[in-house]
């Protein structure tokens, strides 16, 4: 190659070089594929369950990919199950984009997970006349028998009747100590859990902890203003671009480290649940669940009962494997799950047995009280509607009622075959006779024998029966 053509060469490797920008190893690292400048809103409304965590998770993973500068989860939620929540917080620990967490509209709620959610946040916001609180585990918060103690105070004792003791006296050593609250120590082991787990939260968002403790121990809730004095959130904004102006230069902790948010003038970006999602809200859904597993049985049993249908083997074998699914990702009680299902047999064997409906009544109690304690209903929107249980055993105890009647009226109808059926039917005499002859019966000849004489054509009736001979009488 010439001199020239290298120095033209050189020319043209240098103006390329001047005109692409440098990207530096670290530009490529944290170089976005999304638009700049935006905020992902992700809605949780009602209750949290597992379509609630993946939307959110899947949400929060989509932000980093994108680019986005922060994640916004309105939230307006009674709680929900702890699986649930805490694979939603575990995702906001490990997010590499901030984010906050806002309680609105006004009205709404953060009670129960939805506390925990938003100790969580790197943000913790509220809207004017909304309320947080109420995080006592579900499975114990049932029992109203005694108070659980709040720190520093022991139960049974109030400050006013400290009072009124002797003030110079000494309090016992027993007075000052909190006593073990009562209760078995299953609800000790998960309250105290649950207690550590959100003052953790608290103490690494620099959040209020004590309050949050009491938020678990003695079901504590706060309203929005009353919230922020005592610092459990971190602002009150009346709609969204009011919280995105207020927290903008506002520094937060996440994975990666420290950094200061420029939200100022964001653009939201709402995202709504994909088709997955909303099938899996659907399924998972405990009174769609239910009503699935009891199609699925009577599927099976009808197609058990005439093979060859096809069609309810089929819907009763997909129904029944889609509600097995959705039990497995909920809290499902599998004691009430058996008693469901001995329940619908011992129904069922009615059909075959000649209990005269006690099988039958026992099975509809099963069935009812496994329904009731399929799901725990004391955990907010995920329970079984009892409208639903009640069409169910309404209808079990309809086939009940039936199988009994049936069977009482047969045992009071005539035997209708055999010998024993033949009394008191209507037989024609062949030829007049006195003693022995002939009549005819059913379209057959019978030897009859008869006490008085019998005219040929005159209708007789049977009165005994001796092997192939009738005894008959004048009708």
């Amino acid at each position: 190659m010439t001199q020239p053509c290298r120095a033209l060469l050189a020319a043209l490797v240098a103006l390329f070089a001047v005109a692409t920008p440098a990207v530096s190893d670290e530009g490529a690292a944290t170089g976005t594929a999304g638009p700049p400048g935006t905020a992902m809103v992700l809605e949780v409304n009602g209750a949290i369950g597992p379509a609630t965590s993946r939307y959110v998770v899947h949400g929060i993973e989509a932000a980093q990919k994108d680019g986005s500068r922060l994640v916004v989860l309105e939230m307006d939620t009674p709680g929900g199950l702890d699986s649930a929540m805490r694979d939603i917080i575990r995702a906001i620990l490990a997010s590499t984009v901030p984010v906050a967490t806002y309680v609105t509209p006004s009205g709404a709620r953060a009670a129960s997970a939805g506390t925990y959610i938003l100790y969580a946040s790197h943000v913790a916001a509220m809207a004017p006349a909304t309320n947080l609180g109420a995080a006592t585990p579900v499975s114990i918060g049932g029992d109203d028998s005694a108070p659980v103690p709040l720190p520093g105070n022991p139960v049974g004792k109030d400050k006013s009747d400290k009072d009124k003791g002797d003030k110079n006296k000494k309090a016992e050593p027993e007075e000052q100590a909190t006593p073990n609250p009562p209760g078995s120590a299953m609800e000790h082991k998960v309250v105290n859990d649950a207690v550590a787990y959100i003052r953790g939260l608290a103490e690494l968002r620099g959040r209020n902890a004590d309050w949050a403790e009491q938020a678990v121990r003695g079901a504590a809730s706060l309203t929005a203003t009353a919230a922020l004095q005592q610092h459990v959130i971190d602002v009150v904004a009346a709609n969204l671009p009011e919280l995105l102006a207020r927290i903008d230069g506002r520094e937060v902790r996440l994975a990666t480290g420290e950094v200061k948010l420029a939200t100022r003038g964001l653009t939201a970006v709402p995202v709504k649940p994909d088709w997955r999602t909303e099938l899996l809200a659907v399924i998972t859904n405990p009174t769609v669940a239910y009503g699935l597993m009891m199609i699925g049985i009577w599927g099976l049993l009808l197609e058990g009962y005439n093979p060859g249908a096809v069609l309810p083997g089929v819907t009763g074998a997909i129904c029944l494997l889609i509600a097995l699914f959705a039990f497995q990702i909920l809290s499902v009680n599998y004691a009430g799950l058996a008693l469901v299902a001995v329940g619908t047999g011992m129904i069922i064997a009615e059909f075959f047995f000649p209990t005269y409906g006690s099988l039958g009544i026992g099975g509809l109690i099963a069935f009812v009280v496994g329904s009731l304690i399929l799901f725990d209903s004391d955990v907010p929107g995920l329970s079984v509607g009892r409208p639903l249980i009640a069409a169910f055993a309404t209808v079990g105890a309809g086939m009940i009622a039936g199988i009994v009647y049936l069977a009482t009226r047969a045992m009071r109808r005539p035997v209708a075959t055999g010998a024993s059926g033949m009394i008191g039917a209507s037989a024609e005499v062949v030829d007049g006779f006195t003693g022995k002859g002939r009549v005819r019966y059913g379209g057959e000849l019978w030897n009859a024998r008869s006490e008085v004489t019998l005219q040929s054509g005159q209708p007789a009736r049977i009165v005994r029966v001796e092997g192939l001979t009738l005894w008959v009488e004048p009708q």
